[in-house]
């Protein structure tokens, strides 16, 4: 057990009790009568010594405590066992209590977390006569603690061993250390501190920010040598020993600012850092045992730099100087080369006199702008070497730092012949077609609004020029062959128009014509037919000839537009009148043109929302086997019962929703009803085979036309011979390997697939061969003349030889006579479609014509 003393102030150590009852005992003997000299004066002196003697102990203690309670930090006199002796004054400070709450308690008192048998190694400490230090935290009176750092060391006190602890308080130092701590995170710079084997023992967040450390990785790993090439600026391999931290740790000494590129074996990146190294010694000691490492990413500063310092030793830039009162010129040797005379100009003026007159002035202008008032010049002037040739410098020059009187100008010069001629070209190429040569959209745009806003040349006209059916043609021959039918036909529009006009391409096949009317009100027209005159002539390409003629739209500024797009807008809709008027032909804009504008365009409006607002539905053409009148087929038609415009027949929108679009949609709704309408009518034990839907060329190419099909199918329970597709001609003459592959994806589904309206357009024969289609639709346009008009019958003929040839299904459409029906039967045609059977009939009406038995 401990032994406990009591809380008082330490009693005098015995020799001093002695020493004053001995001196009370000295007085008495002195007090009794007859003593004799000799025996008065021995205790005399021995009560004199006595008493100097307690008074120097006296002394010596005083100084003891004295100097006990002078000491700052707090000091403990601890008995062998651990029980506080004594303690100064600045601890019954730290602690916060009266020193008789400590003297004589267990050490644990002011360390209630001391581990059991701490004294131990304590006692084992000091037996071997070192000094024990630990870092502990001590409590105050009101239970808050505080770190101390102990150090304790043996002595002897009232002749028994005991401890001496001294206590540092180190909550200062422990703030001192989180924000310095917070200053390392903070900072946005790499902080990496090592030890004398330069493993890492710190990394900041920047660091593990520019090595890209991820969560849960070791920078250790990460900057493993065998990951990373070490280069000096130059670019040469550095050895670790020539690494910064190295280094610092071999010599002693901060190596500054020293910058190395890092590459990075596996990743394949290089990264530049410009890295401060300085050793860290320990207390005591004479060499480093750590190293802090201070970086900085200036991957980007060292890329410019060195970018920076190519472009130096690439762009031949000269120096000048001019030292004004003597007008003398100091030119560097490429200065000279730059203005290309020899012997060179060594006066502001002779270096004046290679440029052009007005480029001459405004530099003359500038260089006393800065004589005068200390500006600086920069500005691109044109000149003429002495062989003829011209040259553009960029002349940059300032005031000579230091010269407050402006009388000595310095600066560059740069040769940018090059790079203007670059400029000029790329004008040219940015206003130009490159494959006709004419003028592009942006720059007739741009020349349109410029002169309109000119109120001397606002009297114009704009022609708008598209070549009749220019894409079957190039759908036929080949992008490249539309290609060289584009440029001749722009260089027949040039030879039409002469001076007379400007000409642009305007997009695709479409060109624009913007002439002066002021001086020629006819002039319009007049260049009009001069274009159409010269397409009269037929275009030869690959030893074939074609017609190709010219739909025109005339609109006049300022009648039918101010504004360079609200006049082309007039002229497109005139050139649209001259199309529907049979086109090779050419069409003013009139007010009533206007009125239909604004009718296609309210249609555009209702045709976008016509899908959400419910309008469209579905009609049924049957297809028969015209020698029995069986139902094989039925083709859903679409129709359109607008709420504002009324019923709208199909011809008047499916080319147009064709134009912006919306037929995507559509036709997607279509496929949904039709197969939706499939489902019930079978439910319902309807007996229709197949229906029939119509395919736009858009839904082909806009969207995973297969795909469409298989969740529709899939949707209502279909199998893939319940639906046929019916595909304009268009699709031959795609012989893309995305057109295969999505014929072949519908037919493995089951899926008919048809090419309607065969043989109006250009019939690709050779591409028909190759798509895995069923059959082909004999259009109607050939079906009505039959059999009187021989033209008709002979298109159906060549079609049905065709279809028999390829072993393709054959269906006529338009059969509204028995004239017609007798005469298809006869050629072998056996299915057919019209009003001879019956016209497009509501689900209701086709439950009804089956119940009937079939059609007639």
């Amino acid at each position: 057990m401990k032994r406990t003393l009591p809380a008082q102030e330490p009693s005098p150590p015995q020799p001093q009790a002695d020493s004053t009852a001995a001196l009370a005992a000295l007085d008495q003997a002195l007090a009794r009568d007859g003593l004799d000299a000799i025996t008065c004066a021995l205790l005399q002196q021995a009560r004199g010594a006595l008493a100097q003697a307690l008074d120097d102990c006296q002394a010596e203690r005083h100084r003891y405590r004295t100097l006990f309670d002078a000491v700052p930090d707090p000091v403990s006199i601890i008995a062998w066992d651990g029980t506080v002796l004594d303690l100064n004054r600045a601890g019954i400070n730290a602690y916060g209590r009266p020193r008789e709450d400590i003297v004589g308690q267990p050490i644990e008192t002011l360390n209630p977390e001391l581990p059991r048998d701490h004294m131990v190694p304590v006692w084992e400490t000091l037996n071997r006569g070192g000094t024990y230090v630990v870092e502990v935290t001590n409590m105050r009176a009101d239970g808050t603690r505080f770190p101390v750092e102990v150090h304790t060391a043996g002595l002897t006190y009232d002749g028994q061993k005991a401890m001496v602890a001294v206590a540092r308080d180190l909550s200062s130092r422990h703030t001192a250390e989180l924000r310095y701590r917070e200053l390392m995170e903070a900072v946005d710079r790499g902080i990496i501190v090592q030890d004398a084997n330069l493993q890492i023992v710190y990394a900041n967040v920047a660091a593990m920010k520019v090595f890209g450390v991820a969560e849960g990785e070791s920078i250790n790993d990460v900057l493993r040598p065998d990951h990373w090439l070490v280069v000096d600026e130059r670019g040469h391999q550095l050895p670790p020993e020539r690494f910064p931290s190295n280094r610092a740790l071999a010599t002693g000494r901060q190596i500054e600012s020293t910058v190395l590129g890092l590459y990075h074996r596996t990743r394949q990146q290089l990264m530049w850092l410009s890295v401060t190294a300085m050793p860290q010694f320990p207390p005591g000691g004479d060499r480093p045992d750590q190293v802090l490492t201070l970086f900085g990413d200036v991957t980007t500063l060292k890329r410019d730099s060195t970018l920076f310092d190519r472009a130096q030793a690439m762009a031949h830039i000269g120096g000048w100087e001019w030292d004004v009162a003597p007008d003398r010129l100091y030119l560097t040797e490429e200065a000279q080369r730059i203005l290309g005379h020899r012997p060179a100009p060594d006066t502001i003026e002779g270096m004046l006199s290679c440029l052009r007159s007005e480029h001459r002035e405004r530099l003359r202008a500038a260089l006393g702008q800065a004589i005068s008032f200390g500006r600086n010049l920069d500005l691109e002037v044109q000149g003429h070497r002495a062989d003829g040739r011209t040259f553009w410098v960029r002349v940059i020059g300032e005031a000579e730092a230091g010269d407050p009187l402006n009388s000595r100008l310095t600066g560059t010069l740069q040769d940018i012949t090059e790079r203007k001629h670059d400029e000029e070209t790329l004008r040219v190429q940015a206003r130009s077609d490159p494959l006709t040569g004419l003028l592009n959209r942006d720059a007739v745009l741009a020349e349109l609004e410029s002169r309109l806003d000119d109120p001397l040349r606002a009297n114009l006209a704009v022609l708008y020029i598209d070549l009749d059916r220019f894409k079957v043609v190039n759908d036929v021959l080949g992008h490249a062959a539309g290609d060289r039918l584009l440029a001749s036909a722009a260089r027949r529009i040039q030879r039409a128009i002469g001076s007379e006009g400007l000409i642009a391409r305007f997009g695709g096949d479409e060109f624009l014509v913007i002439c002066d009317t002021g001086s020629d009100p006819s002039r319009p027209e007049r260049l009009a037919d001069a274009i159409l005159e010269i397409f009269g002539d037929s275009f030869r390409l690959d030893g074939e000839e074609f017609s190709i003629t010219a739909s025109i739209g005339i609109a006049q500024a300022p009648l039918d537009g101010v504004r360079s797009q609200q006049l082309i807008q007039s002229a497109d809709v005139a050139m649209y009148d001259s199309k529907r008027r049979g086109r090779n032909g050419w069409q003013t804009f009139t007010p009533e043109l206007a009125e239909q504008q604004l009718h296609r365009l309210q249609l555009e409006t209702h045709l976008r929302r016509a899908v959400s607002n419910d309008e469209f539905h579905l009609v049924y053409q049957p297809q028969v086997d015209m020698r029995n009148g069986n139902v094989v087929a039925a083709e859903a038609l679409i129709r359109w019962r607008n709420h504002s415009l009324g019923e709208i027949r199909p011809d008047k929108f499916i080319d147009h929703a064709e134009t912006t679009g919306d037929i995507v949609g559509i036709g997607d709704w279509v496929l949904n009803e039709a197969c939706r309408q499939m489902r019930e009518w079978l439910d319902k034990g309807l007996g229709v085979p197949r229906v029939a839907v119509n395919v736009s060329y858009r839904q082909f190419l806009g969207e995973d036309l297969a795909s469409t099909v298989a969740a529709v199918l899939s949707e209502y329970g279909l199998p893939g011979h319940a639906l046929e597709l019916e595909f304009t001609e268009r699709v031959l003459i795609e012989d893309a390997p995305d057109t295969l592959r999505t014929f072949a994806a519908l037919r493995e589904m089951g899926v008919v697939l048809t090419i309607d309206d065969f043989g109006e357009g250009y019939s690709a024969l050779n591409y028909l061969r190759r798509l895995p289609i069923h059959g082909l639709k004999l259009s109607q346009l050939f079906v009505q003349g039959v059999p009187d008009n021989q033209s008709d019958v002979a298109v159906c003929q060549a079609v049905t030889g065709i279809a028999r040839s390829l072993g393709l299904g054959l269906v006529a459409e338009g059969v509204e006579t028995e004239q017609h029906r007798a005469f298809l039967l006869h050629l072998g045609v056996h299915v057919g479609q019209g009003f001879l059977f019956a016209p497009g009939l509501t689900p209701d009406e086709m439950r009804g014509t089956f119940h009937t038995g079939g059609m007639s």
